[in-house]
Formats: structure tokens, C-alpha cells, sequence
């Protein structure tokens, strides 16, 4: 069987996927080839109805390669957040925790970005890089000692100096290679959907801890706003599923009045929630980015955010090896970025666990102690900025793309 020889191969056309193959391509020339496979090219459109709240350090990264341009009329700046503690009946929901949105005067900690309209200018940017998009997955590979050989679905074969897993939490090539990992579920789902409001709601994101889990509230253009609502599994599969005007009435308890009259603007969805963690991001000429490395509690809303650093720093691995002339898949290239990886995303995932498991429950000795904790953050502002920055990614050993620095 005949090989199309390529420098990199990349399975999983998301966002991590094509940033990575964005960034390779402009910073290292035509002369890199790099293609990325995903089934998902072969179908007309995207189809993801969600948003994503991207930090400060991935717009950097979205920036530098481009694309933040094609995004930033459309983009909804996060300019405060509120943090309530409260039972579903209580009449009241004082605010234990406040934070102003910004890392730098006129830079928001993150912006709401809708999902399909990132993908389209990542698709749209890698085309004109001139990026092959292939339209297939990766059906199997082998390990060879100079090069890594990967068949397609459709019995295309390619030949590669390093292949990036990108697909997902799921990943069949992180199963194939026998990478072992860390995995549970949490007994929740997240309700997913997008509501228009009446009011403007400033800029303002909420989260408003319930026992069963939080219930975040996400500016979007144009007075509409993303819904992340966690519930104990059953729960959000019955919900979900009742009429429009019952599920209304069971929205509106947790949404409250302050934004005035509600409507649903997308469609409800319900996503299982888990924690997962890869033993290793690397094998023998093969990395691990964004889901098929790591799956974390929606809490915080970083999941989206540590892929886009796994990116940033795989990204500039490889470059600073192919200036050198090294093997970009050889293991130097892979420790790199698995020791630049491993510590962040391991303690990002145990915050946003021992966070859910702090707030979703329906402990009163708990909640007093966190909302005396809350409280207490809420008067020191030099702590308070300092979580800015950590939500914001700008905290650590950096890559040059989540500072806005060229490769």
C-alpha cells in the first residue's frame, strides 16, 4: 500500500485540532505538511447549537493565528460575575462573591463565543493555510520507529512523523494505543441550552450553586444568554423532556426574575458529566490533546480552555524542534510537552472536582463553611485578582501563543 507522506497528521477536526494545524502551518511554512481527518468535514454546516467561554490566554491564542478577528463582532465580553449559594426554595439569594471582569484595563478575563461560528473560521482559516481537511477518521495505526502509519476510513493511508490524537473524549487511537486513564462519573448531566431575556443583562455571568449542581448563566449578543444547568442525571434526562411550558416553569425557578421575560432561543440537550484523566498524554509518536487527554467538571468552564493550552504547548514544541532540524515526533519533542501538560491539567481537574463535590450537596455544615469562605475571598481583592488571572489562564509557565507572541 502506497503512503502519502506527511510531517504531521492530526485525527479530530475540533477546535484543538484545527488550532493546532492553524498555528504549525503559519509558523513553519508550506513546506510542513500537516492534514487533519475528521468524518465531520464530509457533512455541510456545523451543528453544535452550545457556546464556550474562552479566557484571555486562548483569545491570545485565537488571536495570533488569526481567527479572533472573524469572531470578535460576534463575541460577548465577560465584564462581572456573581456567585450565589442557595437552596432551590429560598426565597433569597444573597451574592457571597463577586469578581470584575478584567485582567488589564479593557481586556475581559473571557469572552462567550458561540460554538458554531468558531469552528466555521477555524475551518475557514485552515483552508486558506491551505490545510488539507479529510474527510474521514482515522480507522487504525501503526507505530513505526522513524514514522507512524495510519489507515482512513475509506482505505486511504497516510505516513507521518508524529500523529495528535485530537478526537475526543472518546478517542479510539488513545484506546488503541493502550494508554491507560483515571475515569468517573459524577451521577450529573448538564442541561444545555441558549434563552433570550428581556433585559440586557450587562455583560454579567452568574452562578448560582444549587445542592444538585450549578446553574450557570453566560452573557451572549443580543440579550440572549447560555444555560449550563447541572442535575443529577434522571433528573435532567425528566426535565429535558417535559413540554415547553413545564420545562419553562422548572427553568424560570432557577433563573430567576432579574432579567425579565424568558424564551427559549436553541435547542435543549443533555450532556453526562464525568471526570477522566490519560496516564500518559504520549505514546511512541503519538500525543494526546484537548478531550482525548483530559475531561473535567464544567464548574468552571475550562475544559475548552486546557485543550487550547495543550495546543499552545504542543504547538511550540514542535516548532522550536523543526528549526533545530530534530524529529518533531521523536520522544525529546513529545517530554516536552507532556511535562509542560501534566502538572496544570492534573491540578485544574482536582480544583474543579473538589469544587463540585464542595457545592453539590446538601450539607448545611458544608454550606456555611463555603459561604464564610466566599465571604471572605469577596474582601481581598489581591486574592480576588489573583483568581481572575487563574480563570483568565494567564498564571504559569506560559507558551508564546497564550501570550499573544508569534511562533
Amino acid at each position: 500500500m502506497t503512503h502519502q507522506r506527511l510531517d504531521l497528521l492530526i485525527a479530530g477536526g475540533g477546535l484543538p485540532g484545527l488550532a493546532l494545524a492553524i498555528a504549525l502551518r503559519q509558523a513553519l511554512g508550506e513546506t510542513f505538511a500537516v492534514a487533519v481527518a475528521d468524518p465531520a468535514f464530509a457533512r455541510q454546516g456545523v451543528n453544535d447549537p452550545r457556546a464556550s467561554a474562552i479566557a484571555a490566554a486562548a483569545r491570545h491564542l485565537l488571536n495570533s493565528i488569526g481567527v479572533w478577528d472573524a469572531l470578535d463582532a460576534g463575541a460577548q465580553p465577560i465584564l462581572d460575575m456573581t456567585v450565589t449559594d442557595s437552596r432551590l426554595n429560598d426565597v433569597l439569594r444573597p451574592v457571597y462573591l463577586s469578581f470584575a471582569g478584567e485582567v488589564a484595563p479593557g481586556e475581559p478575563f473571557a469572552h462567550m463565543v458561540e460554538n458554531a461560528p468558531l469552528i466555521e473560521a477555524l475551518v475557514a482559516k485552515a483552508r486558506e493555510n491551505g490545510v488539507p481537511l479529510l474527510p474521514h477518521g482515522v480507522a487504525d495505526f501503526s507505530q513505526q520507529s522513524a514514522r507512524i502509519d495510519a489507515r482512513l476510513a475509506d482505505g486511504s493511508a497516510y505516513s507521518a512523523r508524529l500523529l495528535v490524537a485530537a478526537d475526543g473524549a472518546r478517542s479510539r487511537l488513545r484506546e488503541q494505543t493502550g494508554i491507560a486513564k483515571v475515569a468517573w462519573t459524577y451521577r450529573q448531566s448538564a442541561i444545555v441550552t441558549t434563552v433570550a431575556h428581556e433585559r440586557d443583562h450587562g455583560g454579567r455571568a452568574q452562578e448560582h450553586f444549587f445542592p444538585a449542581g450549578p446553574f450557570a448563566i453566560l452573557p451572549l449578543k443580543r440579550n440572549r444568554a447560555s444555560i449550563v444547568w447541572t442535575e443529577e442525571t434522571r433528573e435532567a434526562e425528566r426535565i429535558v423532556a417535559l413540554p415547553d411550558t413545564e420545562f419553562m416553569t422548572e427553568f424560570e425557578r432557577r433563573f430567576g426574575l432579574e432579567l425579565g421575560d424568558i424564551t427559549l432561543a436553541g435547542p435543549r440537550r443533555v450532556f453526562p458529566l464525568g471526570f477522566m484523566m490519560a496516564r500518559s498524554f504520549i505514546a511512541e509518536r503519538l500525543a494526546l490533546v484537548g478531550d482525548a487527554a483530559h475531561v473535567i467538571h464544567p464548574i468552571a468552564g475550562q475544559g475548552l480552555n486546557i485543550g487550547l493550552r495543550d495546543v499552545a504547548a504542543l504547538a511550540e514544541a514542535i516548532v522550536d524542534a523543526a528549526r533545530l532540524g530534530l524529529d518533531i515526533g521523536g520522544t525529546t519533542v513529545l517530554d516536552r510537552y507532556q511535562r509542560w501538560r501534566r502538572f496544570d491539567t492534573a491540578a485544574m481537574g482536582v480544583t474543579t472536582d473538589g469544587l463540585n463535590r464542595l457545592f453539590s450537596n446538601t450539607s448545611g455544615t458544608l454550606k456555611l463553611a463555603r459561604d464564610f469562605g466566599l465571604g471572605v475571598v469577596d474582601r481581598l481583592p489581591a486574592l480576588k485578582a489573583l483568581f481572575i488571572r487563574e480563570a483568565a489562564g494567564l498564571t504559569g509557565d506560559l507558551p508564546k501563543l497564550l501570550k499573544g507572541e508569534a511562533l
